[in-house]
């Protein structure tokens, strides 16, 4: 080790246990330091088993609050634990040999513990076999990682059964309210003001936890921007020239809510081969940028051959370089409904899509169960006054979905507009403001 003024340069392949220690003891003390009952209390903490000998896995976009969560749930548990955080650039490059050294440096550092929690873990090439033989010693585990295949390779491939996913997005609506002290009850003007002025800015602002906190929005988001791109994609699936990665971000990110469709995209790109660009879609959604809303079919073969995508938050929106998307209000209540729909998706029954015919119409969601539609859903900006042409699009789409669909669960969401039971052709649609269906008020307007 070097001391003085002279900086440590750290190489992994040659750590001794030394470096181990330094490093490690670093993050001990900035995790003890910090003030976990200052942290949103997240709907997902509850899913994690801290009692169980499956490994509680937790994935989800960069800063979605993943680590501040598990930090949470591990502190006010009292269980004795140790803790890695494998995104430090001091560690990049560990080899898998190399963490059994760190395991031994994790007992000297914090003593006996029976729960370990990995943090970004997938930054370690071939950590499952590790943590596989840990589990099968009886220790507890809780992993966090960036990116989907965590479950679609490594888990699925070395610790089939033996792991439980909980899936987490950025703050949603009703969490950003709780973390900005805006009352979720109540139905005075006042109250139900206070809602819409905060789903204003959460529109524009998103809801990643530490932006609340940033001087500079538009810097944090492009410096994530860059990892999940650099870090999560380029890295992971070993992209020589990223370029074309980083131009299909920015204009999906740009035209989100449209569908997609690879050979038009290939064409833009001049890339020869449409597959490519299905790899780099998949490597987006992967990473939690995008997420995927397919168009409905009761073919099931249809359904995977067309999807609209949408930001996992609406900070990508605008506060990005080089952004070419409108301030259209409108379509980013969309984005936020949908990625509100996916969130609530909570078994691999439940499915979110969108239903198109042609020219006909249009429903902008369809939530399904076991292959059978429960719900349509429209979504309009301000319906407080509504035109021919805006009705016959939003209760004419609602209408004619119902009608080819045998669905009579109908619904409206606005942003401004009369919570009410619309009836025409002999259906019933619940219209409801976003701000109240977001938090979960939305039951009051069943009658």
């Amino acid at each position: 080790m070097h001391f003085g003024n002279k900086k440590h340069i750290y190489l992994p392949q040659n750590m001794n246990d030394m470096d181990f220690l330094r490093i490690l003891s670093d993050q001990r003390e900035e995790l003890m330091a910090t003030d976990v009952a200052k942290f949103v209390t997240r709907a997902e903490e509850s899913e994690i088993h801290l009692d169980s000998s499956l490994a509680q896995v937790v994935i989800g976009v960069r800063r979605s609050g993943k680590s501040t969560m598990c930090q949470k749930k591990i502190h006010e548990s009292g269980i004795t634990f140790a803790y890695v955080n494998f995104d430090d650039d001091r560690l990049l490059g560990i080899k898998t040999e190399q963490l059994d050294d760190i395991l031994q440096v994790l007992y000297r550092i914090y003593g006996d513990f029976n729960h370990l929690f990995l943090d970004e873990i997938q930054n370690v090439q071939g950590w499952p076999l590790f943590v596989n033989r840990l589990l099968r010693q009886g220790m507890r585990i809780v992993i966090t990682g960036s990116n989907a295949n965590l479950l679609s390779g490594e888990l699925a491939t070395h610790l089939t059964g033996r792991y439980h996913e909980i899936r987490l997005f950025p703050f949603s609506f009703k969490e950003y309210c709780i973390a900005n002290d805006v009352a979720l009850a109540g139905f005075t003007t006042k109250a139900q003001a206070l809602r819409i002025n905060a789903l204003d800015k959460y529109l524009t602002q998103g809801g990643f936890p530490e932006l609340n906190a940033s001087d500079d929005r538009k810097e944090y988001i492009q410096s994530l921007l860059s990892a999940v791109v650099n870090k999560d994609i380029c890295r992971r699936y070993n992209i020589r020239y990223n370029n074309v990665i980083w131009q299909l971000a920015n204009i999906l990110l740009d035209r989100f809510g449209q569908e997609i469709f690879s050979n038009n995209l290939s064409d833009m790109f001049n890339v020869k081969s449409p597959h490519t660009i299905q790899k780099y879609l998949m490597y987006l959604k992967s990473a939690f940028l995008m997420v995927s809303v397919p168009k409905f079919s009761f073919k099931s073969i249809e359904r995977h051959r067309t999807e609209k995508l949408y930001a996992i938050d609406n900070a990508f929106i605008a506060d990005r370089d080089n952004v070419l998307m409108s301030d259209n209000l409108g379509w980013r209540l969309e984005n936020v409904v949908a990625t509100e729909l996916i969130r609530r998706c909570h078994t691999e029954t439940e499915a979110i899509y969108y239903l198109r015919k042609h020219k006909a119409y249009e429903v902008d969601f369809v939530k399904v169960q076991r292959s059978k539609i429960k719900q349509l859903i429209q979504v309009t900006y301000d319906f407080s006054n509504p035109s021919t042409r805006l009705y016959t699009r939003e209760i004419g789409g609602l209408l004619k979905g119902a009608a080819d669909t045998k669905c009579d669960d109908l619904l409206l969401i606005m942003m401004t507009g009369e919570s009410k039971i619309i009836e025409a052709d002999g259906k019933k649609i619940k219209a409801v403001t976003a701000a109240e269906w977001l938090v979960g008020n939305d039951t009051t307007y069943t009658k």
